[in-house]
């Protein structure tokens, strides 16, 4: 079955879902998730809108993903050393295992798919 995320840029942000703060935030602010997914809690593939505000910690998905960003910016510091300027429009494919630091400077909109 076909399953559709309508407006995803439109969408105000009381209208997705809280998901809590980020696990293992690095300073203050501590960043706020907020979201919507389609897919059934333990099901893959798990896609949706992923909404995060300013705050800097490390990311934990282990999956490979594919991310379109909606609005805000942001910079990604890889384990890897490589650092990744991330704005309104950009399109970013992480492998599998890559970890590093986001660091949100204006709240961030994307949407996404994890990878099995």
């Amino acid at each position: 079955m076909i399953k559709r995320l309508a407006n995803t840029a439109g969408l105000s942000s009381a209208a997705l879902e809280d998901w809590g703060k980020v696990a293992e935030p690095l300073g203050e602010p501590v960043a706020q998730l907020r979201g919507v997914s389609p897919t059934e809690k333990g099901k893959e593939p798990d896609f949706g809108i992923w909404e995060c505000s300013p705050g800097k910690w490390n990311r934990q998905i282990r999956k490979a993903e594919f991310a379109h960003f909606i609005s805000g910016r942001a910079t990604f510091r890889a384990s890897s050393g490589q650092v990744i300027e991330i704005n309104a429009g950009d399109a970013l494919y992480f492998p599998a295992d890559s970890l590093g630091v986001w660091e949100i400077h204006e709240t961030v909109r994307k949407t996404y798919i994890l990878l099995p």
